[in-house]
């Protein structure tokens, strides 16, 4: 995962890139087999341990998405932490700190 997050005034401006391939269940492979389901189905966005974004995906999340959002009242030297699970049990963490412009 990649998190960038500036302070941008009074809050701070996250841009996160998760890398996940997000099977359809739909999508056949080169043998013709379909390719099984493989999606998050659960994220979660805290500044400085508290949640300020939780968010239920299914399938129909493209691969490799991208989110942005804004945090209000954070300040430069913030901690920001994604963490995702997905259908298959598999969960990442990571984490940023806001960092001034």
């Amino acid at each position: 995962m990649k998190i960038r997050a500036t302070l941008q005034g009074d809050s701070a401006d996250v841009r996160i890139l998760v890398a996940h391939p997000m099977e359809t269940g739909q999508r056949k492979d080169a043998a013709g087999n379909l390719v099984p389901l493989h999606f998050i189905e659960t994220l979660s966005v805290t500044h400085n341990g508290k949640v300020v974004m939780d968010a239920q995906w299914s399938q129909a999340i493209s691969r490799n998405p991208f989110l942005g959002l804004r945090v209000k009242g954070a300040k430069a030297g913030d901690r920001i932490a994604v963490a995702w699970t997905d259908n298959k049990g598999d969960n990442r963490t990571d984490e940023a700190v806001v960092s001034a412009p």
